[in-house]
């Protein structure tokens, strides 16, 4: 593996479609060809893109960690090549054990395993975690990759 095994927000956001205030990850922690490890304080920030009036609601966990899985995908794409576009077709088996996570001291800790994939899809599981351990949202996710839909979206982007 030649690419870096930490980033900044800089160096995540120019690997992934999500660009500005949406590149929701601040830090790379590490990865390797199963996981990835990110870190965050975004879902503190009061222009926070996806918080409402009732704040960062906890489903929002899964946009962290697709974001963490479009990262990865970067990482372990070919050097040279551009990743494969893709979307997050589903989030399965989803537990939220917050209902907010903008009132979550601290980083948010974001993981993601890939189970198993091919050239279409992938599927990996994923935990949101607190600095103090406590898991906030966990689940599984497909990502469906080069469908016409996904290459229409990141070449949009």
């Amino acid at each position: 593996m030649t690419a870096p095994q930490t980033l900044d927000r800089a160096g995540i956001a120019a690997r992934i479609p999500h660009n500005g205030s949406m590149c929701l990850l601040e830090s790379l922690n590490g990865w390797d060809a199963e996981v990835i490890r990110c870190s965050t304080t975004t879902h503190r920030l009061l222009d926070n893109p996806l918080r409402t009036t009732g704040g960062l609601l906890a489903p929002n966990a899964i946009e962290y960690a697709a974001q963490a899985m479009a990262l990865h995908g970067g990482l372990l794409a070919v050097e040279g090549s551009a990743p494969s576009a893709g979307f997050l077709a589903s989030a399965r088996n989803v537990r939220l054990a917050v209902a907010r996570l903008d009132d979550v001291e601290g980083e948010l800790h974001v993981q993601a395993r890939r189970l198993s994939g091919d050239e279409r899809q992938i599927l990996y599981e994923f935990a949101v975690s607190a600095d103090d351990g406590r898991t906030l949202a966990e689940g599984r996710a497909v990502v469906v990759l080069n469908t016409p839909l996904a290459i229409q979206e990141s070449t949009a982007a």
